[in-house]
Order: C-alpha cells, then sequence, then structure tokens
C-alpha cells in the first residue's frame, strides 16, 4: 500500500511547493500541469476551467499546442471534458476517440492521443472545471491513478476558490465561480438586507489530503462517526423533550444516515486509497453532491441536503471544531445563509450584527421564521441551492419584499438596493406629510423633483416619495440582470410596464449605456485601457444598429398612445446626436407603415456628459427637444478623476467653481433657447449641493428616490432668490470650493433650512 502510494503522496508535496513560489497565476498554472504530467507519467495534462457563459476554457496545458490556451473552449455537455463537467464524474477510456461523445478541437493537436483520464475539478458539489491527462498509448488507467488525479484536482479546487485565476479568463468572460447569481424564493419575514455571507455551518476547507498512516486515519474516522452517531442521537432524545415535530423527523433522517452502511463503505474506501479521514469525507460528499444535485427526483434533492449536513457535522468532528457558528467570526453586517434553522440557533448569533437569513427550506410558518419577523430581520427561504452556490464573506442582497436574493451582485444592482434601503430607513413621518406639497421654494419658484430609476422595483418610490416623474430611467439594467440578449417583445413589454407603472408621470429612457464598466455576458468585448473613455453607450450603440434600432422599436411601440421622451448617452458630436435622431424617425415611419400604433409625441435628448459639448451648446440646443446634464460622468471627464477610484474620492469637490461655472452656462443657454434642461446624478440628491444647482439656474433635478424627501424639505424653506444673487457674485469671483461650501452652509445655518 505504502509503495502505491507513494506517488500521489510526492506529487502532492511538489505541488504545494510550487504553489508556495512567489510567481504569477499563469506561470503557477502551467507549472502544475508539468507537474502532474511528470508525476502520472502522462504526455499531456490540461487543465479546463467552468466560465460563467457555460463554456469550458482550456486554461493550461501540457502536451497540447501552447497557442490553444486561453482559445480553445467547450461547452458543458459538448465532448469528453464537457461530459465530465455535466455528469461530475471521472472518465477513463483507453481510446477516447471511440467514445460517442469525443470532439475533436483542431487547434490543441490532440488526434494523436488515444488514452484519456479526465475527472471534475469540484468543490462543495459545484463542478469548477476539469483535470485531464492523456497519453498517446491505449490503455486503461488504474484505480490508483485515477484516486491520484482526484486527489490533485481537490487541491485546484481550492486554488481556484482563492481567487488566483480570475484574471486569466479571456476578456469579458468570468469565471463560473465569481457569477453573480439572482435567486427567487419565498418572502418569510419582510425588509431588505444588505451585507455579507455567513454560513450557518461555515464550510471546512480540509488541507491535508494525503495520509501519512492509512490504519490511524481509519481509526479517527471509526471514532469520529461513533462521537456522531452518540450526538444525532442527544439531539434526537432532545427534540423529542422539545415536541419538535418536523426537527425531530430531521434527526431521525440524520440517524439514517449516520447507520448508512454505503455512505460509511464509500468513506473507508477513500481512506484505504491514501486519503486523510477529512479529505474522505470532504471527496465522497462532493462527488455524491454533484451527482444527487442533478437528479430531478425532489425526495433524493432533500435527503442531499441531510447529508450535506451530517457531512458538515462528521468533518468538525474529526477536526475538533465546534458545531454551529461558535467559530465563525461574524461580520457586522451578517446574512446568514442555512439550509434550515431552528428559532433557538437564530437567536444564538448577535442581534446587533445580523441583516438578513436566507433558508433553502422552511415554511414562512416555521418558528424561526416568526422569531426573524419578530426581530425585524429579513428573511427570504425556499431558496433552492443557495448553500452550495455561496461562501462566507459574498455580498449579498435580500429582498424581503419580492423574495428575491442576489447573491454577488452586479454593482448597478448593488447601487439600486442601497437607494432602496435609503429610502426605507429615512421613510420618516416628516417626509410623508411633504409628500404632497408642490414643490416650491418659499419665494414661489416652482421646481421639479424627479427620480432615477432602473427596475420595476423602483416604480413604487414615484408615489411614496411624491416624485413628479421619472428623470432617468437606466434601460440596460435589464440587459445586465438577463442571461441573454432581451428580445423585441420583451423590451416592449418590459417599458410598457414601466409606462403603465408611473401612472401618467412622465418618464425619460435613457438609451442603452453599456461598455466600459457594464459588460454584458453575452456581447462580445475588448479590454479597454480606459474604459469609461472607450467604446461604450451611443457610441457601441451606433457601431451597432441592430441593438440601438430594435431598443427604439420596442420604446415607440410601447409608448403607442402616450408621449415617449428618450435621451442619448454620451453624446460627444451633434453629428452622433442626428444620426440617433433619424434612427428613431426612421423607425417610426416603419412602424406607421405596417399598421403599428407608436407614441403619439416624441420628445429626443441628450444627455450633457462629455465636456466637448460645452463648447457646442447652442447648435446642440437647436437639435434637442430637452438637454440631461449627467453630472457624475461630466465631473468625472472633467476633473479627470475616476469616479470609482478610491485614492481620489473626495479629493475633488462637486462644488468647485470650476465646475458650477460651466453648469450655470448650460442652464443660462438652455432658458435663453427654451428647451428644458434637467440634471440627474448624486449632487442633484444632496441637499447642500442641489442648493448651488437651484442657485445657478436649475429647475429640474433627478436623484434618488430616498433624497426626494431631503431635497424638498430644503428647497419649501428657501427664499432662492436672494441666494441666487449671492451664489453668482460669488462665482465670478476667485473662490475656492471649500468658501463656496462654507457660504452655503452658513446660508441654511442662518435661514434655517434642512440639509
Amino acid at each position: 500500500m505504502r509503495e502505491t502510494l507513494a506517488g500521489p503522496r510526492v506529487l502532492l508535496r511538489r505541488l504545494r511547493e510550487v504553489m508556495a513560489e512567489p510567481i504569477g497565476a499563469q506561470e503557477r498554472l502551467d507549472k502544475i500541469v508539468r507537474v502532474i504530467a511528470a508525476n502520472m507519467v502522462a504526455e499531456v495534462c490540461s487543465v479546463y476551467i467552468l466560465r460563467a457563459d457555460g463554456a469550458l476554457e482550456l486554461f493550461a496545458t501540457e502536451g497540447l499546442r501552447a497557442t490553444a490556451v486561453h482559445r480553445a473552449t467547450l461547452r458543458v455537455g459538448r465532448g469528453l471534458v464537457g461530459l465530465i463537467a455535466a455528469e461530475a464524474r471521472p472518465l477513463n477510456l483507453p481510446d477516447a476517440q471511440a467514445h460517442p461523445a469525443f470532439a475533436y478541437l483542431p487547434e490543441t493537436g490532440e488526434e494523436i492521443y488515444h488514452s484519456f483520464l479526465g475527472v471534475p475539478v469540484l468543490r462543495a458539489g459545484r463542478t469548477l472545471g476539469v483535470l485531464v491527462v492523456q497519453n498517446r498509448s491505449h490503455r486503461s488507467y488504474t484505480e490508483e491513478e485515477v484516486e491520484a488525479l482526484q486527489t490533485t484536482a481537490m487541491v485546484l479546487a481550492e486554488m481556484f476558490a482563492a481567487g488566483e485565476i480570475e484574471d486569466l479568463a479571456t476578456p469579458g468572460a468570468d469565471l463560473d465561480l465569481n457569477r453573480p447569481f439572482r435567486l427567487e424564493g419565498a418572502v418569510f419575514a419582510e425588509g431588505i438586507a444588505l451585507g455579507h455571507v455567513l454560513l450557518h455551518e461555515p464550510r471546512v476547507v480540509v488541507t491535508q489530503l494525503i495520509a501519512e498512516d492509512v490504519e490511524h486515519e481509519l481509526s479517527r474516522l471509526e471514532e469520529a462517526m461513533r462521537s456522531l452517531r452518540l450526538s444525532v442521537d442527544d439531539l434526537l432524545a432532545r427534540g423529542v423533550e422539545a415536541g419538535q415535530g418536523e426537527h425531530r423527523d430531521i434527526l431521525e433522517a440524520y440517524r439514517m444516515f449516520a447507520q448508512d452502511q454505503g455512505w460509511v463503505r464509500r468513506l473507508r474506501e477513500a481512506v484505504a486509497a491514501g486519503l486523510t479521514a477529512e479529505a474522505a469525507v470532504e471527496k465522497v460528499q462532493s462527488d455524491m453532491r454533484a451527482r444527487l444535485s442533478r437528479s430531478a427526483d425532489p425526495y433524493l434533492r432533500d435527503r442531499l441536503h441531510d447529508l450535506d449536513d451530517l457531512a458538515n457535522r462528521l468533518l468538525r468532528t474529526l477536526l475538533g471544531r465546534p458545531h454551529g457558528p461558535a467559530g465563525a467570526a461574524m461580520p457586522s453586517d451578517a446574512v446568514i445563509v442555512a439550509r434550515n434553522m431552528g428559532a433557538a440557533e437564530l437567536l444564538d448569533y448577535d442581534r446587533d450584527k445580523l441583516r438578513g437569513l436566507v433558508l433553502e427550506d422552511g415554511a414562512p410558518t416555521s418558528h424561526v421564521a416568526i422569531v426573524a419577523r419578530a426581530l425585524g430581520i429579513a428573511t427570504v427561504g425556499q431558496v433552492d441551492n443557495v448553500v452550495g452556490l455561496a461562501e462566507s464573506g459574498d455580498p449579498i442582497i435580500v429582498d424581503g419584499e419580492t423574495g428575491e436574493v442576489h447573491l454577488r451582485p452586479p454593482g448597478d444592482i448593488e447601487l439600486a438596493y442601497v437607494d432602496k434601503v435609503r429610502f426605507r430607513a429615512r421613510r420618516q413621518e416628516q417626509f410623508r406629510r411633504l409628500r404632497e406639497k408642490h414643490s416650491q421654494t418659499r419665494d414661489g419658484a416652482d421646481i421639479t423633483l424627479m427620480i432615477n430609476a432602473g427596475l420595476m422595483m423602483d416604480l413604487p418610490h414615484l408615489t411614496e416619495s411624491g416624485a413628479a416623474g421619472i428623470g432617468l430611467f437606466r434601460t440596460e439594467l435589464q440587459f445586465m440582470i438577463a442571461s441573454s440578449f432581451p428580445r423585441l417583445g420583451e423590451q416592449e413589454a418590459f417599458y410598457r410596464e414601466v409606462l403603465e407603472g408611473a401612472q401618467g408621470k412622465p418618464v425619460t429612457f435613457r438609451s442603452l449605456d453599456v461598455g466600459g464598466d457594464k459588460v454584458l455576458p453575452y456581447i462580445r468585448s475588448h479590454p479597454e485601457e480606459n474604459p469609461a473613455l472607450g467604446w461604450r453607450a451611443i457610441r457601441l450603440g451606433l457601431d451597432r444598429p441592430a441593438l440601438l434600432k430594435t431598443q427604439i422599436r420596442a420604446l415607440l411601440k410601447a409608448a403607442a398612445g402616450c408621449e415617449l421622451r428618450l435621451m442619448f448617452p454620451m453624446v460627444t458630436e451633434i453629428a452622433e446626436f442626428e444620426r440617433a435622431k433619424q434612427w428613431v424617425h426612421s423607425e417610426e415611419e416603419h412602424l406607421r407603415r405596417h399598421g403599428h400604433r407608436t407614441a403619439d409625441q416624441i420628445r429626443l435628448g441628450a444627455m450633457l456628459e462629455v465636456p466637448s459639448l460645452l463648447w457646442q451648446l447652442d447648435e446642440l440646443l437647436e437639435k434637442v427637444d430637452f438637454l440631461s446634464v449627467g453630472s457624475n460622468d461630466l465631473f468625472q471627464f472633467m476633473m479627470a478623476s475616476d469616479r470609482g477610484s478610491t485614492r481620489l474620492a473626495g479629493r475633488f469637490d462637486a462644488l468647485s467653481p470650476a465646475f458650477l461655472r460651466p453648469l450655470r452656462k448650460v442652464a443660462t443657454r438652455a432658458r435663453k433657447a427654451g428647451k428644458p434642461v434637467a440634471l440627474c446624478g448624486e449632487m442633484a440628491g444632496k441637499p447642500l449641493e442641489a442648493m448651488a444647482l437651484l442657485a445657478i439656474g436649475f429647475r429640474t433635478l433627478s436623484m434618488s428616490p430616498a433624497a426626494i424627501g431631503p431635497v424638498k424639505a430644503m428647497l419649501l424653506d428657501l427664499d432662492l432668490e436672494p441666494l441666487s444673487r449671492r451664489i453668482n457674485a460669488m462665482l465670478d469671483e476667485n473662490i475656492s470650493a471649500s468658501e463656496l461650501r462654507t457660504e452655503l452652509r452658513a446660508w441654511a445655518n442662518d435661514e434655517r433650512i434642512p440639509v
């Protein structure tokens, strides 16, 4: 036995040495495949990693053509590699090309190899990739070689999970391990929670994989099994005393599995093959989870959850760790993720740090749901496979209003929910009383306050905030949460629902603003050094006519019988707007010619985000029906300050005269031309900054829903005319941003204006 296992132990030791070397991720992966190939006397060793788009990408190889790395891909289910990923089980073939699933990739040069051994790279039952060895000769690999490759795959899984290879994937193709998930469940307790995952039973990371003494490991396994059975019996006895019927059924299932000889036999076989007791538990459980989770039988899936919990308990018993959350560090914004839990277990957590709860099982009437509601904890249950998908520390959003759970949410989804949480938190009685009041300054200036939106969940905020309409509807969010490009009918239905949800209030749609940091997985993109200045927004739309024209047609049809307000982002030259405007009229004519009803009135505008438009204002205002200043991007470009840079955050002030002077010019020129102008962006939603914007001439502001109340409270107490004279006089002098901010704050204090 020791001679047979010498190979795997040497291989693992060499891999650890490679992983400890101070080298780049690609070089490390290249070394790993060379080490595996040499240890297993294989002419080929290749690593394929699963991407978020369902493709298995070749990340490293020894033996195949080096030019195929990061170019050769297979879909899950296609070819031998795809078959392994789909079924999550090894494939050992003496003649791979004779297998019906064989798919030849000419760029790899693999046609000269016959024998094939591939194993899935699994973590918590989730397939992360595939590890393959090949030889020219016709041969079947031994059971020891299969075991060695599976053990190696476990090591790779931990390397992948650590995030070391994230930057190696083809540009625009995220790894499946880091893919955002939108999961649906049932609302157990209302509320919104933004935080980080804390697994109720934290996943145990097995670091010691190869057994030095097989008999000792078998003894450890037997002792841990005895301890596990005793603890389950004790839990069952306490459950009977407490009268917990459903909980008792779960514990009975635990006891049944703890006594199951098939499970115990597989554990013993894995140890006998040379794994440590804990590595054997991890391997057997990962294999079973990968296979049973693909079963359509709900009974088997439910039993898998029970077996997972039991395996976690066994791992903790082996490693001498406490069960439950006692040994886990609790983040200050914890969202507990569990398969199920009792009410008492929930109460064990620090309430001050607990934000939400997500369960795979349970019911709204369960004890834990009742306790969660009493504690005011947003809770969503019946969320399929959330434990397998989540890792402790992952960002997560729990929507206790819709039953949605966003795991590792994209930035725009997170921002939308941040606004939603702020709105809920600041929904004070004062703002409720202001909701029906007309937005007018104390000296009679009418101000229009509108909200920024992008999801259907934003529409109720129109009524709740008392806003006059939607000044910016970000259409790209529908595209970003979809797994494929939304068809014409889907877009039309969505836009119609938005217009109906607005209940007659105006909605200004912004055409698709993707590119830069907003990458759609189903649209090919190329890496750019300065993505914010690159191929995005209207630039992308004009280069992809089908994309923009489809959206225009959907908007025209959705707005049948009412007004369509549409603006184009990132306009740099007037010719860009004119071309887009021509497409709108062309699509309108096409629809009318074919008997379709379109918008009764079409109003087209441009977003002023690029500084070059400041020198084309008069010409632009002749062409547009309205203008909207995108203050976030305009400030970024004018100050050459990346809005996402933490080092530059706060370095430059939006109240800088260098920024306010051109904004004043925009408001003045638009008023002279008789064209409406609005400003949307973060500064519009800050009462002090909004004071300055009103003072320099803006009368329409669009902001996050949560900001409507505070800004309205400010303007209702504001005498605008004297403030306007003072601020404009200061802007004509040589002053700094700090001086202007100080003056505004002093004015607000003197006039008792809430800011």
